[in-house]
Protein backbone atom coordinates (compact mmCIF):
# COMPACT_ATOMS: atom_id res chain seq x y z
CA UNK A 1 0.00 0.00 0.00
CA UNK A 2 1.21 3.27 -0.24
CA UNK A 3 2.48 5.38 2.71
CA UNK A 4 1.68 9.05 1.79
CA UNK A 5 3.97 10.53 3.92
CA UNK A 6 4.55 13.78 4.53
CA UNK A 7 7.06 15.94 2.35
CA UNK A 8 10.41 16.04 5.13
CA UNK A 9 10.21 18.84 7.41
CA UNK A 10 12.97 21.74 6.85
CA UNK A 11 15.70 22.52 9.71
CA UNK A 12 14.32 24.70 12.29
CA UNK A 13 10.68 24.16 11.19
CA UNK A 14 8.16 22.70 14.02
CA UNK A 15 7.36 19.11 13.95
CA UNK A 16 3.37 18.72 14.64
CA UNK A 17 2.46 17.02 17.90
CA UNK A 18 -0.70 15.10 17.25
CA UNK A 19 -2.96 12.72 18.57
CA UNK A 20 -3.50 9.55 17.00
CA UNK A 21 -5.84 7.45 18.30
CA UNK A 22 -4.69 4.99 15.36
CA UNK A 23 -0.87 4.82 16.06
CA UNK A 24 -2.20 4.08 19.84
CA UNK A 25 -3.70 0.60 18.33
CA UNK A 26 -1.43 0.03 16.51
CA UNK A 27 1.52 -0.14 19.03
CA UNK A 28 -0.73 -1.82 21.70
CA UNK A 29 -1.54 -4.84 19.13
CA UNK A 30 1.69 -4.99 17.35
CA UNK A 31 3.18 -8.38 17.61
CA UNK A 32 5.85 -9.62 15.39
CA UNK A 33 5.48 -12.15 12.97
CA UNK A 34 7.51 -15.43 12.39
CA UNK A 35 10.45 -14.26 9.92
CA UNK A 36 10.57 -18.07 8.36
CA UNK A 37 6.32 -17.29 7.45
CA UNK A 38 7.65 -14.01 5.76
CA UNK A 39 6.36 -14.22 1.92
CA UNK A 40 6.36 -12.07 -0.99
CA UNK A 41 5.14 -9.53 -1.58
CA UNK A 42 7.48 -6.74 0.55
CA UNK A 43 7.94 -3.39 0.13
CA UNK A 44 8.64 -2.20 -3.34
CA UNK A 45 11.73 1.09 -3.63
CA UNK A 46 9.63 3.89 -2.31
CA UNK A 47 8.18 1.60 0.77
CA UNK A 48 11.44 0.87 1.65
CA UNK A 49 12.58 4.20 1.15
CA UNK A 50 9.64 5.51 3.30
CA UNK A 51 10.87 2.60 6.07
CA UNK A 52 14.34 3.91 6.19
CA UNK A 53 12.99 8.05 6.83
CA UNK A 54 11.03 6.95 9.46
CA UNK A 55 13.50 4.88 11.20
CA UNK A 56 16.19 7.75 10.91
CA UNK A 57 13.79 9.39 13.12
CA UNK A 58 15.36 7.60 16.37
CA UNK A 59 16.18 8.96 19.26
CA UNK A 60 19.94 10.01 18.61
CA UNK A 61 21.66 12.41 21.34
CA UNK A 62 24.11 14.70 20.00
CA UNK A 63 23.02 14.00 16.39
CA UNK A 64 25.63 11.60 15.47
CA UNK A 65 23.45 8.73 13.60
CA UNK A 66 25.51 6.18 15.26
CA UNK A 67 23.74 3.43 12.84
CA UNK A 68 23.75 3.05 9.34
CA UNK A 69 21.65 0.22 6.84
CA UNK A 70 22.68 -2.91 4.67
CA UNK A 71 19.79 -3.87 2.45
CA UNK A 72 19.47 -7.64 1.64
CA UNK A 73 17.01 -8.21 -1.06
CA UNK A 74 17.03 -10.07 -4.51
CA UNK A 75 20.50 -11.53 -5.91
CA UNK A 76 21.93 -9.58 -3.21
CA UNK A 77 20.49 -11.57 -0.16
CA UNK A 78 20.71 -14.81 -1.66
CA UNK A 79 24.72 -14.28 -2.25
CA UNK A 80 24.87 -13.67 1.21
CA UNK A 81 23.13 -16.28 2.39
CA UNK A 82 25.51 -18.87 0.35
CA UNK A 83 28.45 -16.96 1.80
CA UNK A 84 26.73 -17.86 4.88
CA UNK A 85 25.95 -21.58 4.02
CA UNK A 86 29.94 -22.22 3.80
CA UNK A 87 30.51 -20.13 7.00
CA UNK A 88 28.28 -22.35 8.84
CA UNK A 89 29.46 -25.49 7.35
CA UNK A 90 33.65 -24.85 8.37
CA UNK A 91 32.14 -23.67 12.11
CA UNK A 92 29.65 -25.70 13.14
CA UNK A 93 26.89 -23.20 13.08
CA UNK A 94 23.12 -24.21 12.46
CA UNK A 95 22.45 -23.95 9.37
CA UNK A 96 18.62 -24.20 9.71
CA UNK A 97 18.72 -20.85 10.93
CA UNK A 98 19.24 -18.84 8.01
CA UNK A 99 15.39 -20.07 6.91
CA UNK A 100 14.96 -16.63 8.90
CA UNK A 101 16.78 -14.62 6.50
CA UNK A 102 16.43 -16.56 3.52
CA UNK A 103 12.76 -17.01 3.05
CA UNK A 104 11.61 -13.06 3.77
CA UNK A 105 11.80 -10.76 0.68
CA UNK A 106 13.52 -7.93 3.01
CA UNK A 107 16.43 -7.81 5.43
CA UNK A 108 17.41 -4.58 6.89
CA UNK A 109 20.66 -4.72 8.93
CA UNK A 110 20.96 -2.07 11.45
CA UNK A 111 24.51 -1.62 11.73
CA UNK A 112 25.30 0.05 15.26
CA UNK A 113 28.78 1.74 14.53
CA UNK A 114 29.01 3.47 17.98
CA UNK A 115 31.99 4.98 19.27
CA UNK A 116 33.99 6.88 21.89
CA UNK A 117 33.25 10.74 22.20
CA UNK A 118 31.44 13.02 23.95
CA UNK A 119 28.16 10.86 23.67
CA UNK A 120 28.33 7.53 26.06
CA UNK A 121 28.52 4.67 24.24
CA UNK A 122 25.95 3.09 25.62
CA UNK A 123 23.21 5.61 24.58
CA UNK A 124 24.48 5.22 20.93
CA UNK A 125 24.25 1.92 21.01
CA UNK A 126 20.35 2.33 22.68
CA UNK A 127 20.04 4.29 19.65
CA UNK A 128 20.40 1.83 16.98
CA UNK A 129 18.45 -0.35 18.91
CA UNK A 130 15.64 2.37 19.04
CA UNK A 131 16.09 2.44 14.71
CA UNK A 132 15.15 -1.27 14.72
CA UNK A 133 12.18 -0.24 16.44
CA UNK A 134 11.00 1.83 14.52
CA UNK A 135 11.77 -0.14 11.83
CA UNK A 136 8.96 -3.05 13.11
CA UNK A 137 6.24 -0.29 13.93
CA UNK A 138 6.96 1.26 10.29
CA UNK A 139 6.32 -1.82 8.68
CA UNK A 140 3.47 -3.22 10.51
CA UNK A 141 1.96 -0.05 9.75
CA UNK A 142 2.45 -0.36 5.86
CA UNK A 143 0.54 -3.93 6.39
CA UNK A 144 3.95 -6.07 6.43
CA UNK A 145 4.65 -8.38 9.07
CA UNK A 146 8.36 -8.13 10.50
CA UNK A 147 10.38 -9.29 13.16
CA UNK A 148 13.85 -7.94 14.57
CA UNK A 149 16.36 -11.03 15.06
CA UNK A 150 19.79 -11.44 15.86
CA UNK A 151 21.30 -14.77 15.36
CA UNK A 152 25.33 -16.22 15.11
CA UNK A 153 25.37 -14.62 11.79
CA UNK A 154 25.11 -11.51 14.01
CA UNK A 155 28.07 -12.07 15.98
CA UNK A 156 30.40 -14.59 13.62
CA UNK A 157 33.22 -12.50 12.28
CA UNK A 158 33.33 -14.19 9.13
CA UNK A 159 29.97 -13.57 8.66
CA UNK A 160 30.20 -9.62 9.68
CA UNK A 161 33.04 -9.29 6.86
CA UNK A 162 30.72 -10.75 4.56
CA UNK A 163 28.87 -8.08 4.96
CA UNK A 164 31.12 -5.37 5.02
CA UNK A 165 31.16 -4.28 8.34
CA UNK A 166 33.98 -2.50 9.64
CA UNK A 167 36.18 -3.74 13.01
CA UNK A 168 34.28 -1.31 15.22
CA UNK A 169 30.85 -2.01 13.86
CA UNK A 170 28.38 -4.90 15.11
CA UNK A 171 24.82 -5.86 14.09
CA UNK A 172 21.89 -4.05 15.98
CA UNK A 173 19.47 -6.43 14.45
CA UNK A 174 18.33 -8.32 11.32
CA UNK A 175 14.43 -6.92 10.90
CA UNK A 176 12.85 -9.04 8.45
CA UNK A 177 9.94 -7.53 6.41
CA UNK A 178 7.47 -9.21 4.29
CA UNK A 179 3.69 -10.63 3.81
CA UNK A 180 2.01 -12.43 6.72
CA UNK A 181 -0.05 -15.42 5.98
CA UNK A 182 -1.78 -14.86 8.96
CA UNK A 183 -1.92 -12.54 11.93
CA UNK A 184 0.03 -13.91 14.53
CA UNK A 185 -0.71 -14.99 17.59
CA UNK A 186 -0.63 -13.42 20.86
CA UNK A 187 2.11 -14.37 23.59
CA UNK A 188 2.66 -13.81 27.34
CA UNK A 189 2.87 -9.67 28.06
CA UNK A 190 4.59 -9.40 31.83
CA UNK A 191 2.31 -8.37 34.11
CA UNK A 192 2.52 -4.27 34.60
CA UNK A 193 2.46 -4.34 38.26
CA UNK A 194 5.57 -6.58 38.67
CA UNK A 195 7.77 -4.36 36.14
CA UNK A 196 6.78 -0.86 37.59
CA UNK A 197 7.67 0.97 40.64
CA UNK A 198 7.17 4.63 41.85
CA UNK A 199 9.86 6.29 43.38
CA UNK A 200 8.62 8.29 46.17
CA UNK A 201 11.82 10.02 47.53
Amino acid sequence: MPTSLPAPIDFGQPCPIRPSRETLTLLAERRSSSAATLRAPGPDSDQLADLLRVAARAPDHGKLSPWRFVVLEGDGKAAYVRALERIAAQRGHNPAALAKLSTPPLAIVVVSRAGEGKIPEWEQVLSAGAVCTLLLVAAEAMGFGANWISDWYAYDEAARQALGLDAHERVAGFVYVGTAPEPPLERVRPEMAQITSRFEG
